[in-house]
């Protein structure tokens, strides 16, 4: 795939809780905005098959109804929080095979005013819902282990909040666009210790689409393509006794290395990163997990400010999950989306100055194990 794959357009419409707006008009929006941002335009005609991301069951005919693209092929992709990513990664495949020219990637979620409640289902399967792990609890361990271990403390986990909260009151696409501060977020309400209210990303709706096309063809697209340089997915579960000790997720770990790998980079690398933050511990971890920070170190990250926007590694200047908001099947679809900005120099206020690599991450839940499921893409300018 290194090099065989660009993106040339990438659409997104404003995150939040979306009653007014249907699942169709989500995409409908997101997916006009994707064609209206190709530099040089594009024939709808000229997309050759499409992928849908989106954890509520459905085939792809849901994408092909609001978007009027009939008689391709469309797929739907569902793998957790990573399923965005995951339906990126099966596109970007497709096209560096030259089976597919012009491919579109689409994801989207209604969470809020689902049926029964996306999350619920979720778990569904969980053999462990009935010993009442919820999500905030399960990293909540995750947050408790880590300050045991390695001397982080809420305070730390309050400034990855503050951080993405600034962040998410500059991009323009965000559901929270407010600021906050550690005082504030200390005082919070405890949801489970130690995260309270502002260390957890909300319930949000959102719909976020990118298209890509062989690196052969993309200057007819645009003078500015965006490439993929390497792709990494891997499964694994706490059960399985194999996640440093509740402290790490072996999945970004390995899923990281093989995108390393692909590309021919290293972690030194990357000037950017949208990185997975369902809790302000999760980003924590992903520094380690992604070799950003030594193994007890990825605090030490926020003390010296280098993953702030004015930082030598910015991380989340969307605001991440915790401001921009979590729409699962769109999640990595918007990451990816928010990395293409950063490259081309388009990023608008949070925008970064001198990029030339980003790194897009997920995490996802499978059964009995949240971030048993973790992709990692690189892109070039």
């Amino acid at each position: 795939m290194k090099g065989k794959v660009a993106v040339i357009g990438a659409g997104m419409i404003k995150f939040g809780e979306l009653f007014e707006k249907s699942f169709d008009d989500m995409i409908e929006e997101a997916y006009l905005n994707c064609l209206k941002s190709v530099d040089n335009g594009i024939d709808p005609k000229e997309i050759e098959a499409g992928w849908l991301g989106s954890a509520r069951g459905m085939s792809g005919a849901a994408l092909s109804m609001p978007t009027s693209l009939w008689d391709i092929g469309i797929s739907r992709n569902e793998n957790g929080c990573a399923t965005g990513s995951d339906a990126f990664r099966n596109a970007c495949f497709a096209v560096a095979s030259g089976v597919i020219d012009v491919a579109l990637v689409c994801g989207v979620e209604k969470m809020r005013d689902a049926s029964g409640g996306l999350i619920a289902i979720a778990a569904m399967a969980d053999i462990w819902r009935a010993r009442a792990r919820t999500m905030p609890a399960f990293f909540a361990l995750r947050g408790t282990r880590h300050m045991h271990l390695y001397g982080s403390t809420r305070e730390h986990l309050a400034m990855v909040s503050v951080k993405n909260h600034h962040n998410g009151s500059l991009y323009p696409y965000a559901h929270y666009r407010f600021e906050t501060t550690i005082d504030k977020v200390l005082k919070a309400p405890i949801v489970s210790w130690p995260l309270g209210l502002y260390d957890c990303c909300p319930v949000t709706d959102g719909a976020c689409c990118v298209l890509i096309t062989s690196a052969e063809k993309a200057k007819k697209y645009t003078d500015t393509p965006v490439y993929v340089a390497g792709s990494g997915l891997s499964v694994d579960s706490w059960m399985r006794h194999n996640d440093e000790n509740l402290s790490g997720f072996p999945a970004s770990v390995i899923a990281g290395k093989q995108a390393y790998k692909m590309a021919g980079l290293e972690p030194k690398d990357i000037k950017v990163a949208e990185i997975h933050d369902c809790f302000t511990i999760t980003e924590i971890l992903d520094y380690e997990d992604l070799g950003f920070a030594k193994k007890g170190e990825g605090h030490l990250l926020l003390e010296e400010g280098i993953v702030e926007l004015s930082g030598s590694l910015p991380m989340n200047p969307s605001g991440g999950l915790i401001a921009k908001g979590h729409p699962i099947g769109a999640s990595g679809v918007a990451q990816i989306a928010e990395i293409y900005e950063q490259l081309r120099g388009t990023a608008g206020k949070v925008q970064i100055s001198d990029v030339d690599v980003g790194l897009q991450h997920n995490i996802g839940l499978g059964r009995g194990a949240t971030g048993s499921v973790s992709c990692v893409h690189i892109l070039k300018r």
